[in-house]
């Protein structure tokens, strides 16, 4: 079974600096893309960052020059730098996989974790 295992969020105050990781596991034979996404209490989930086969990162503007996307094919994890944090970026975390699975007749699908909650205090 396909798990994405976020870790590192916690609180913080506005100025500082969080990592969060993702590890995914289960049969895996191929990951397509890797990403992060925030959803605020009240708002729709949004993209934070995604990466395309380790070749290309998009982020939304708002992470724009505040966090970094990295990913590990070979450990099959990916990481989320952010630095700058202000009080809006609180928000709980989620990973997010287009991968394919052993034994899933080669179908790519997507996959979320359980999220994990960063607050920035002002």
């Amino acid at each position: 079974q396909v798990q994405l295992v976020e870790a590192g969020g916690g609180l913080v105050q506005e100025g500082g600096s969080l990592r969060l990781s993702c590890a995914a596991s289960g049969g895996i034979i191929t990951i397509n893309s890797m990403g992060w996404y925030r959803q605020a209490p009240g708002k729709e989930r949004e993209l934070v960052a995604t990466m395309m086969n380790g070749i290309s990162t998009y982020y939304a503007d708002f992470a724009k020059g505040r966090f970094t996307m990295s990913r590990d094919d070979a450990k099959k994890t990916a990481s989320l730098q952010m630095d700058s944090l202000k009080p809006e970026d609180t928000a709980v975390y989620y990973c997010n996989a287009y991968l394919m699975k052993s034994n899933d007749d080669l179908r790519v699908r997507e996959y979320w974790g359980q999220g994990t909650q960063v607050t920035v205090s002002s």
